[in-house]
C-alpha cells in the first residue's frame, strides 16, 4: 500500500463520464406487452427497492401507467433502515399516493386488500379483477407474487425468481391469487431506465444487483482505493 501511496495511484474520487445504458432486447419487448396489455388491467403494482426508494424510480413507468391506478410497493424493507420507510411514507401520503413496505412475508395482506376492495365496490365493472406487477429488475416482483398467491389462495409457487436480474423475460399468463372476488396477476419482466445520467443513482441501482459490469467493478475498485483495501 505505501507503494501505491508514494506513486500516487490512490483515487480520492469517484467519477464516470459516460451515462449508463443497458436496455437488453428482452426490455423493450417485455414493455411493448405491457403496453399492450394495459386496457385489460385495472391495478398496477409498481414494485420499487425499498433500500433506494428514490433510485428505483422508473420514468418509463410513469409514462406507461398515465391514469391508471396505482399502488407502490416497497419491496425488501428488512433491508431498508425504519427512519427512511418512515419519510417515505410521509411524503407518499402528502402526494396522496398509497404506499405500502414489505418483505413479501409481512404486510403482503394489505396488498391484496387493497385489490380485494376495489373488486368488491363494483362486482359488474370488476367480474374479474386483473392486476400487473412492474419494476426494475431484481426488486423482487416475482417474490412477491409468489407470496400473494400463498396469502390469498394457500398455493405454491407460480413465479419463477432468482438473485440475478433478468429471471422473468416476458409478461406472464394471468395468476390467480385471489377467489371471491377472483383476482388475478400478471408478472412482467424488470424493465431498466433506457438512459441512467446520474453517476450517484447508478451506483445504488448496480450495488443493489439491478445491472453490473465494468461500471461496478470501476467503483468497487476507487471503494478500494479509497479505504486503502
Amino acid at each position: 500500500m505505501a507503494v501505491r501511496a508514494s506513486l500516487n495511484l490512490t483515487r480520492t474520487s469517484f467519477s464516470h463520464e459516460a451515462a449508463i445504458n443497458w436496455f437488453p432486447g428482452h426490455m423493450a419487448k417485455g414493455l411493448k406487452q405491457m403496453r399492450d396489455q394495459m386496457r385489460t388491467i385495472d391495478l398496477i403494482i409498481e414494485t420499487r427497492d425499498a433500500r433506494i426508494p428514490l433510485s428505483s424510480i422508473n420514468m418509463e413507468f410513469e409514462r406507461l401507467v398515465g391514469s391508471k391506478d396505482r399502488l407502490i410497493v416497497y419491496n425488501k424493507a428488512d433491508l431498508a433502515p425504519i427512519e427512511i420507510q418512515r419519510t417515505v411514507q410521509e411524503e407518499m401520503a402528502k402526494r396522496q399516493q398509497r404506499a405500502i413496505f414489505t418483505d413479501t412475508n409481512k404486510s403482503v395482506s394489505q396488498i391484496l386488500d387493497v385489490a380485494v376492495d376495489i373488486a368488491r365496490r363494483d362486482p359488474v365493472k370488476y367480474p374479474q379483477f386483473s392486476i400487473m406487477v412492474v419494476g426494475m429488475p431484481n426488486v423482487g416482483k416475482s417474490s412477491l407474487i409468489n407470496a400473494l398467491r400463498r396469502t390469498g389462495v394457500n398455493r405454491g409457487k407460480a413465479a419463477s425468481t432468482g438473485a440475478k436480474p433478468g429471471v422473468t423475460r416476458a409478461v406472464s399468463s394471468k395468476i390467480r391469487v385471489f377467489d371471491k372476488p377472483p383476482v388475478y396477476l400478471l408478472d412482467t419482466p424488470g424493465v431498466m431506465m433506457p438512459h441512467i445520467p446520474d453517476t450517484m443513482t447508478a451506483i445504488k441501482v448496480a450495488l443493489t444487483g439491478k445491472f453490473g459490469g465494468l461500471f461496478i467493478v470501476s467503483f468497487l475498485s476507487y471503494v478500494c482505493d479509497a479505504n486503502q483495501f
